[in-house]
């Protein structure tokens, strides 16, 4: 069982991912709502996965997941968005991402993810 960090700026996506990793076994050992958070919260938390949203008030996914893999260079960070333009796949994955899932999320696929980059 993995614990698991969720940072979303929709408290709604935060609880539907949260729900499929918690039924699943999993532990959410901590949820942020925008990247300035997240950075904090990883550093507290030190969870095994992030999922972090790439659209978000204060500070975008994209510049948390730079300062995360600065904190941590084997951290391992899924990004989750609507936006399922490849430009932006590309530039978190150069920046370290693992992987992306698009929103709405779907059960089957959140967890294939997780599980392959875990």
């Amino acid at each position: 069982m993995a614990d698991i960090m969720i940072v979303d700026d929709a408290a709604f996506m935060r609880m539907v991912i949260k729900d499929i990793l918690t039924k699943n076994g999993h532990n959410v050992v901590a949820e942020a709502g925008d990247g300035l958070d997240a950075i904090e919260k990883y550093k507290e938390s030190k969870p095994d996965l992030v999922f972090l949203d790439i659209v978000m008030p204060n500070m975008e996914g994209t510049d948390a997941l730079k300062s995360i893999m600065e904190i941590d260079e084997n951290a391992k960070v899924v990004m989750c968005s609507s936006i399922g333009q490849q430009s932006v796949v590309t530039e978190a994955i150069n920046n370290g991402a693992q992987d992306f899932i698009v929103k709405p999320f779907d059960a089957t696929k959140v967890l294939e993810v997780m599980n392959n980059v875990l």
